[in-house]
């Protein structure tokens, strides 16, 4: 992560997610609400959605754990030379990746498996968001203010999203907490990516990271990104609703039509067998 490629991948990751999610958790309640016969039960699409999910998880974290570990300059898979450690910084990262591979492999288990305890693909991701929290806590020693206080900004996102996710745990389809962890993975996200603005600019000067008016502008600036989060949750909740509201609407319409239809050529085969009747 020494570089600003190294803060986009999993600011990436967590963007997908956190988009992915404001768009699956309401089309999930939404689809409920329209069938309360059903009750709890879900159709096979979602159900392939979450075995799509856990693929992805594992996928980044592979990606994550060798670009970590086979670039030119990593450690290549060795933690300990006759007399030093290697790379410990890439390894961490390793490691955090390691427990968002484990959450996939969690979130397929629970899609493929009825036997597998109810939760346990929140319980993964909230131990892997836990994890990386605690990684990153022990990461930041000596150096420069600036770079701790952005690091320890994406604290407060990492470990809410840790605390929201167990609380999913034993509050299952909870929506406040379905939004509240959609909006601090896009916060998160985004954040990375600051991150590697302010530390690995692509272009300007860079930032003076002792002066203590930047790190006052950073701290509005992650208000700004968590409102924005916020602002995305929100639209994408009301375009999900509204999608399915018309949907919803088109197969009434149809329904009503072949009701329609079904009516007059029953009226018109009872007609015409009046008409034969008649007739003998």
């Amino acid at each position: 992560m020494a570089n600003f490629k190294g803060h986009a991948l999993p600011g990436s990751f967590f963007l997908l997610f956190g988009l992915w999610w404001s768009v699956k958790f309401p089309l999930r309640r939404y689809w409920r609400r329209g069938r309360p016969a059903q009750g709890d039960r879900l159709p096979q699409f979602f159900n392939r959605i979450d075995l799509v999910e856990g693929g992805l998880k594992i996928f980044f974290a592979f990606v994550g754990i060798m670009a970590e570990q086979f670039v030119p300059d990593g450690p290549h898979a060795h933690l300990y030379t006759t007399d030093a450690w290697v790379k410990l910084m890439n390894w961490q990262h390793s490691t955090m990746y390691l427990f968002y591979g484990i959450s996939g492999v969690a979130d397929v288990l629970s899609a493929s498996s009825p036997a597998i305890p109810l939760s346990l693909d929140r319980l993964g991701l909230s131990l892997a968001l836990f994890v990386e929290g605690f990684l990153f806590y022990f990461h930041l020693h000596g150096r420069p203010p600036l770079d701790i206080h952005v690091h320890s900004l994406l604290l407060v996102a990492v470990f809410g999203g840790a605390a929201s996710t167990f609380l999913e745990v034993f509050l299952r389809d909870q929506p406040v907490l379905e939004v509240l962890r959609s909006s601090l993975a896009i916060l998160q996200g985004s954040w990375f990516y600051q991150i590697g603005f302010v530390l690995y600019p692509l272009s300007g000067p860079k930032w003076d990271e002792t002066q203590h008016d930047n790190m006052m502008f950073i701290t509005m600036c992650y208000c700004w990104h968590y409102a924005t989060a916020l602002l995305l949750v929100g639209v994408n909740y009301s375009l999900v609703y509204a999608c399915v509201r018309r949907c919803a609407g088109r197969q009434g319409r149809d329904m009503e039509i072949g009701l329609r239809k079904t009516c007059s050529s029953d009226s018109s085969s009872q007609k015409a067998l009046l008409q034969d009747s008649d007739e003998d």
